[in-house]
């Protein structure tokens, strides 16, 4: 016999571009205020309850197809060209990346941006707290 208790799942989808920036308010010497690039990895997650007749929170397809627009102005550009992305820190890349996907994903929970193997950025929206969770 299915169990039907709702139940609320994180799901998460991954994409990968490549591009240049530089942060122009790093200081002169930091080595990110020259012209460098990336292997940037994004994971969309959204938060909700499954539907028991689907058995699913959303299909996956959702995902990609609200982000492939992003995908096509950030792939192999340079950042700091993109309107709104004039000093592209991941931070602020992460919530650029929120205000395009929220009206389209209102399930949105959190944009993680990893712009190098070992160093990432977590944004869950204008409503976290400083302890990064939303109400």
């Amino acid at each position: 016999m299915p169990d039907d208790t709702p139940f609320i799942v994180d799901l998460t989808k991954e994409f990968c571009f490549e591009a240049a920036h530089r942060l122009p308010r790093a200081p002169v010497d930091h080595k990110c205020f020259r012209l460098h690039g990336h292997s940037f990895r994004v994971q969309v997650t959204i938060r909700g309850q499954v539907n028991p007749q689907t058995g699913w929170l959303q299909d996956f397809g959702d995902l990609k197809a609200a982000f492939a627009p992003l995908v096509a102005e950030l792939d192999h550009h340079y950042l700091n060209e993109i309107s709104g992305l004039d000093n592209p820190t991941s931070e602020n890349l992460a919530r650029w990346i929120w205000q395009r996907l929220a009206p389209r994903l209102p399930l949105l929970s959190e944009v993680l941006i990893h712009e190098t193997c070992t160093s990432r950025c977590v944004y869950r929206g204008p409503a976290a707290t400083p302890e990064g969770r939303n109400p």
